[in-house]
């Protein structure tokens, strides 16, 4: 493989670790770990670590899907691997 394959490669890859790290915060931690400190926070009537374990999680993940799209296209066009 080329450097420029490698450099494609490790931009992926390191978009990917980003966002799974941010996926993993978001299911696990705000809905787990830290349900106990959220839920001091109230939102809409809510404690916000049952808001987070329910309804907040999927909007971060759809969120998280759009974010992907969007940095992936440009790292295609940055390496000139996008599809027109």
């Amino acid at each position: 493989m080329d450097k420029s394959g490698e450099a494609y490669w490790k931009a992926t890859l390191g978009l990917l670790t980003k966002i799974l790290a941010v996926w993993f915060l978001v299911s696990f931690g705000a809905g787990i770990l830290f349900v106990d400190l959220f839920n001091q926070i109230h939102l809409g009537g809510y404690p916000l670590g049952f808001w987070f374990a329910h309804q907040g999680s999927i909007y971060i993940f759809v969120a998280l899907i759009f974010y992907y799209a969007k940095k992936m296209g440009e790292i295609d066009r940055k390496f000139d691997v996008h599809e027109e």
